[in-house]
C-alpha cells in the first residue's frame, strides 16, 4: 500500500504506540481487501460500547489504548451503550453491569471521543454530505449514511473504527469506490408500505435474499427518513446490507443492466410479520431501534396520552433528542402514562435477560431479529399503536 509521509510516521511508531498499533490494524485490513492507499475520513462512529457486547476483554483493550496515549484525530462518537447513564437505576440495570459500563464510557472519553451514544448520529447534526468519506461501525447507521445521505463508509468493526479515529484515515476499498456502489438486485414493491413496521418487514425479507448485495427498490411511492432508516436497519440485521437505493428518493441510483429482479407482495408482507411475532402479551414494549426521532417520540406520546400502559414502555433515543422531547413536554406525557424515554442505549444492547424480561414488543425489523437472537426474547412485532395497546 502507498502511504503518505504522515501515515508512514504513524506506522513506524514515531507518533506513539497507539498510532502504531492502529495503523497496523488499518494496513492489515487494506491488504486483505486490496486497497492501494488510505483516505482521510471526516468522522468516525465506534461500535463496541455496551459492556454486554464487549465484556472484560473489550474493556481491557480500551484501557490498553488509553495507557498507550490514544487520542482521536477526527470527530468521533459512540454507538449505544448498555444503559442510560443518567437513568440506569430507574431502568433497574444491575449495579455491577452499570459500574463496568461507566468504566467503558470513561475509557472512550479519555481518548477524546464524544459521549454521543447513538445509532442515529444523523439525527443529532452529524450528517456527512454526498461523497464524503467516513468510518462508521453501526450497521443501520452505515446503511443510512451510504444510502440516504450518499456518504461513503464500509461496515467497520469496533477495532477498525477506533483505529480510523486515532489515525484519521481508513483503507480505500469497498464502498469508498464507485465501482462497488452498483446494484444488481432490484426489488419491485407491489404493495403499500406505510409504517415503520411495514418498512421493517420489507427490509427483513429483502435482507435475507440480498445478502451482501446492494438492493435497489422500485415501487415505493414515498418514504420519510424514519421509514428509510427502518428499512436499512432491517436489511442490515437480516442480511448484511450496507447500501441500498430507492428510485426517485435516494440521492444515488446506480443499477446494473440485466440486474436480478424479485417481487415483494402483500402476502410476503403478511408472512414476514407473522414470522417475526409471537402471540404473547409483551412485558416490555420498546420503540427506537434505530434510535427514535422527535417525530417518532411525538407519535408514541399521542398514542399514550391520557392512558396508562399495561406493561413497561421504553422509547430509546439520542441524548440530544431526549432533551428536545423534554422541552416539548413529550417525555412528561409518556412518563405520566407509565412509560420512559431513555437515552444512550437501546433494547438490543441492554442486559434484558438479566432484568427478568422474556417477551418484548417492537416495531423494528432489526430489533425483532436481535431481540430473539441476542437477548433470548420472544418478540411481539407490529405497529406502534398495536403493540403498545396489546
Amino acid at each position: 500500500m502507498e502511504l503518505s509521509k504522515s501515515e508512514q510516521s504513524m506506522y513506524d511508531g514515531e507518533l506513539g504506540e497507539a498510532c502504531r498499533q492502529s495503523m497496523e490494524i488499518l494496513m492489515a485490513l487494506g491488504k486483505i481487501y486490496g486497497a492501494k492507499n488510505m483516505i482521510p475520513v471526516t468522522s468516525v462512529q465506534v461500535a463496541g460500547v455496551s459492556y454486554k457486547t464487549i465484556g472484560d476483554a473489550g474493556l481491557e483493550y480500551l484501557m490498553e489504548n488509553v495507557k498507550n496515549g490514544a487520542k482521536v484525530k477526527v470527530p468521533t462518537f459512540l454507538n449505544p451503550a448498555g444503559m442510560d447513564r443518567e437513568q440506569w437505576q430507574e431502568m433497574k440495570i444491575p449495579e455491577q453491569f452499570a459500574k463496568k459500563q461507566i468504566e467503558v464510557l470513561d475509557a472512550y472519553a479519555k481518548m477524546g471521543i464524544s459521549m454521543t451514544c447513538t445509532c442515529t448520529p444523523y439525527l443529532v447534526e452529524i450528517r456527512p454530505k454526498v461523497g464524503e468519506h467516513i468510518a462508521w461501525a453501526e450497521s443501520s447507521a452505515i446503511a443510512f449514511a451510504n444510502s440516504v445521505l450518499g456518504a461513503r463508509t464500509n461496515r467497520e468493526g469496533g477495532p477498525s473504527a477506533l483505529a480510523a479515529a486515532i489515525c484519521g484515515v481508513t483503507p480505500n476499498y469497498g464502498l469508498h469506490l464507485d465501482e462497488n456502489r452498483i446494484s444488481d438486485f432490484v426489488v419491485k414493491v407491489n404493495c403499500d408500505v406505510k409504517s415503520n413496521a411495514d418498512f421493517g418487514a420489507l427490509g427483513y425479507w429483502v435482507g435475507e435474499r440480498a445478502n451482501a448485495r446492494n438492493p435497489a427498490f422500485v415501487g415505493i411511492k414515498s418514504a420519510s427518513e424514519d421509514r428509510l432508516k427502518a428499512l436499512g436497519a432491517a436489511m442490515a440485521a437480516s442480511g448484511s446490507t450496507a447500501l441500498f437505493y430507492v428510485k426517485g428518493i435516494t440521492p444515488e441510483w446506480k443499477v446494473k443492466t440485466g440486474a436480478e429482479e424479485v417481487e415483494f407482495t402483500k402476502k410476503d408482507m403478511q408472512t414476514t410479520k407473522e414470522k417475526l411475532t409471537s402471540p404473547e402479551k409483551p412485558q416490555l414494549v420498546t420503540i427506537g431501534c434505530p434510535h427514535a426521532s422527535i417525530d417518532e417520540i411525538m407519535e408514541v406520546a399521542g398514542i399514550v396520552k391520557g392512558k396508562k400502559v399495561t406493561c413497561d414502555l421504553w422509547v430509546c433515543t439520542a441524548r440530544k433528542t431526549k432533551e428536545k422531547a423534554d422541552k416539548e413536554g413529550l417525555t412528561a406525557v409518556i412518563e405520566k402514562a407509565g412509560g420512559r424515554v431513555i437515552a444512550d442505549t437501546c433494547m438490543v444492547v441492554c442486559p434484558l435477560e438479566e432484568m427478568g424480561y422474556k417477551v418484548t414488543g417492537c416495531n423494528s425489523g432489526k430489533a425483532a431479529k436481535y431481540l430473539a437472537n441476542l437477548c433470548k426474547q420472544k418478540v411481539v412485532y407490529g405497529d406502534v399503536g398495536d403493540i403498545i395497546c396489546k
